[in-house]
């Protein structure tokens, strides 16, 4: 029943994870600095470092991070904050067992810079999405989002920190859905069993 997280960063989504009691085996990172080994570290979980940037090859390196993930045997790999498109290859080995959590309302605003590319369009309503990883980039099947409107004097920042506090609360929870074996996937659409709700927003959080 065990996770092992992927992460670049500073590792607020994985510490909403360990928070909510997800059972993480193991955090493997390809930034040696990365703020989130260190909290993986003080919640006593091992943690690997496989800088990319070490490899002549994207399929060098998903290689060993393979090789390292595999070491574990998790039932799920999450991409909490892992900055790094994964070839083909890589995600059909965990199809079905890899899921990702992104900083807009998904099918809009893939990739980079979504709350500046939010604002910049003027949508009333952002958000993040936890969605399964497919070879195409942020447009696997949707598991979960939460919504936070946009504000008139927004900006960047302060979008950007209430979709945060969403995606603490998300992210978990699809996880959870998945460990619990909650996720239906029929025709590319995910459901849920029972009565959880798919859709969050500020006030139901």
């Amino acid at each position: 029943m065990s996770v092992v997280a992927l992460i670049s960063g500073r590792g607020s989504n994985l510490d909403a994870l360990l928070r909510a009691g997800i059972p993480v085996a193991a955090v493997v990172s390809n930034v040696a600095g990365a703020g989130g080994l260190v909290i993986a570290a003080k919640h006593g979980v091992p943690t690997v470092v496989v800088k990319h940037g070490d490899f002549a090859s994207r399929e060098a390196f998903e290689a060993v991070l393979a090789a390292e993930i595999d070491r574990f045997a998790p039932k799920l790999v999450v991409l909490a904050g892992f900055m790094r498109v994964l070839t083909p290859g890589f995600v059909q080995r965990y199809a079905g067992r890899l899921i990702n959590i992104h900083p807009s309302l998904l099918p809009v605003f893939p990739g980079l810079q979504t709350h500046r590319r939010a604002l910049a369009e003027g949508v009333k309503l952002h958000g993040c999405t936890v969605h399964f990883v497919t070879a195409d980039l942020d447009h696997g099947p949707i598991v979960a989002q939460a919504a936070v409107p946009v504000l008139r004097d927004d900006t960047e920042e302060s979008l950007a920190a209430r979709v945060l506090m969403q995606e603490h609360v998300v992210f978990p929870r699809a996880v959870r859905w998945f460990l619990d074996g909650k996720l239906v996937i029929e025709k590319g659409l995910v459901r849920v069993k029972g009565d959880d709700a798919q859709l969050l927003n500020s006030d139901s959080a």
